[in-house]
């Protein structure tokens, strides 16, 4: 055996089905190995979108999502996908093929210090100097990516240690890394004094961020909620944490978020942060969620407990633990009036714009036609934050790019988890500026037979860029205007899609009928008003 074989013999043991990636000569013999393998290679057509697919996969399955991409500039076009993994939690392993051991530094072909540029943006990186120690590494890298808080794991391989002979490979069956030990389970002082904080509360509030749904603790902070009824609103990454059509979910909070969810997070009395970062998307003022309240954060990483915003019990611990643990607890509260006061704000807070093709009610009804399971990936821009606002998740999941806000995410990450999840139907839905940084991956859907299902919602402009300009330049437009874009449906012909187009507001039903009864990949043109404003 040799390292290369080795490497696809650990994968086995961790039970990969399937590798995104783009080859090349530096990391061939791994790829070459696959071939003796029952995991699926599949070729993507840029390496960023490999760290996407990949993410995708693994946000549907809760498995490690693996890609594989070579040396130089194929590994440095990883980086942003590694980012956008890194941002939000995401677990991946992202091998990466290099230059002979003994020629780096050396500035030869297609040589890249990946290890170093990435440094910022994985939770660890491996350069493997010995094929001896590849069972050992990949262990690691996957127990690091997978355990808590999650995030990407690097290895970068050698050529000549791919080549190089494994004289006695054994896959451990554990592993114990006495640097890095998660905390999982919450401490019961902690847990209750949460229990006696809400005893006294009269307006508490439930933060979900994108932590409750690694930690698969969704259906017991819905429990939780239900069985207190305590109000809950989410971060951008936690939508999906409460059915959106839940009497006690109010909505996205932050900039962009629900006016309803907002005024609930200003209101409350006690906030229970959990598996949020508390960053500026959703918190632009720390001290609103901290004067005159009581927050509690709850977070598997104790770094970012307290890291913008002190709270007034931290509780370190992974969420389905701690739910758990709060299930066991007896809490007597009552906040009905509460309750009832907020549903009367969400009415009156409603959006009543009615444009001519309007976008908010376009996902209203998309997502409300869709399957009870579907996964429905938003890219970035506009279309984000009327797929987040507007989007109803029943049993279903919603992916899109949080914390880095990567345009040309919501293609390859649907690709992802389609493959992953076959058997749930997926729509991704971008704008047109995010559908042209990723619409090269129509080749690898037509290759390897993937029917997502793909909407542009179609204004001819960087739509958020455009509305900042004219909110903060009053109306002095640079470089925003997506001139020369391609004709859809022509486009959609050349890769064998079916396509539609929906320009009038009284056949919305209609195109969104036929787009989702549709088994093949399709796509669908939504023409909005450009000047149409996500506020």
């Amino acid at each position: 055996m040799n390292g290369a074989q080795a490497m696809v013999k650990c994968l086995e043991n961790e039970g990969v089905e399937m590798v995104f990636g783009y080859p090349g000569v530096a990391i061939c013999p791994f790829y070459d190995s696959l071939l003796d393998t029952d995991i699926k290679s599949v070729l993507i057509r840029t390496e960023q979108n490999a760290a996407h697919a990949a993410s995708g996969l693994a946000r549907v399955t809760g498995k490690v999502g693996v890609c594989a991409v070579t040396s130089g500039p194929g590994a440095t076009n990883l980086i942003t996908g590694i980012a956008t993994a890194f941002a939000d939690s995401i677990p991946l392993v992202c091998i990466t093929g290099q230059v002979n051991s003994e020629l780096i530094g050396s500035d030869v072909f297609q040589e890249a210090d990946i290890t170093g540029a990435a440094e910022s943006f994985v939770k660890y990186s491996y350069l493997v100097k010995n094929a001896e120690d590849i069972p050992q590494i990949f262990k690691e890298a996957f127990y690091i990516a997978n355990t808590g808080r999650k995030g990407p794991v690097l290895i970068d391989v050698p050529i000549d240690v791919q080549n190089a002979p494994v004289r006695k490979f054994k896959y451990p069956d554990s592993v114990s890394m006495r640097t890095y030990k998660p905390t999982v389970k919450g401490h019961i002082v902690q847990i209750k004094k949460v229990i006696a904080e809400l005893e006294k509360a009269k307006r508490p509030v439930i933060c979900a961020g994108g932590g409750v749904l690694l930690g698969d603790a969704q259906k017991l902070l819905q429990e939780f909620s239900h069985r207190h009824k305590i109000p809950v609103v989410t971060t951008m990454m936690g939508i999906g944490a409460m059915q959106t059509e839940d009497p006690l979910y109010f909505g996205m909070v932050g900039n962009n978020g629900a006016p309803c969810a907002n005024r609930a997070m200003n209101e409350a009395d006690m906030i229970i942060m959990v598996g949020a970062r508390v960053a500026d998307r959703a918190v632009n003022q720390p001290e609103i969620i901290t004067k005159n309240k009581v927050l509690v954060h709850m977070d598997v990483d104790p770094a970012e407990i307290g890291k913008n915003a002190g709270p007034t019990i931290p509780l370190v611990g992974d969420a389905k633990h701690i739910f758990s643990d709060m299930l066991e607890q007896e809490l007597d509260g009552d906040y009905s009036e509460w309750v009832v006061c907020l549903q009367e704000y969400e009415k009156t807070m409603a959006d009543t714009r009615k444009p001519f093709v309007d976008p908010a009610e376009f996902v209203r009804r998309l997502s409300d036609k869709m399957e009870q399971d579907a996964v429905y990936v938003a890219d970035v821009g506009q279309n984000q934050i009327w797929s987040c606002r507007n989007c109803k998740i029943r049993e279903g999941s919603f992916l899109t790019s949080g914390g880095m806000g990567t345009m040309g995410y919501s293609i390859p990450a649907a690709m992802g988890a389609k493959l992953g999840a076959p058997g749930r139907q997926v729509v991704a839905v971008c704008g047109d500026g995010s559908f042209q940084m990723s619409m090269m991956e129509f080749a690898t859907m037509r290759q390897y037979q993937v029917p997502v299902k793909i909407v542009v919602i179609a204004n001819h402009y960087l739509g958020m860029v455009r509305e900042y300009q004219q909110n903060t330049y009053k109306g002095r437009y640079s470089v925003v205007e997506l001139g020369g874009g391609p004709d859809l449906e022509k486009l959609a012909q050349a890769y064998g899609m079916d396509f539609i187009r929906l320009e009038a507001p009284d056949k919305m039903d209609e195109a969104i009928d036929a787009f989702l009864k549709d088994e093949d990949a399709v796509l669908m043109e939504c023409v909005i008003n450009p000047m149409d404003t996500v506020k």
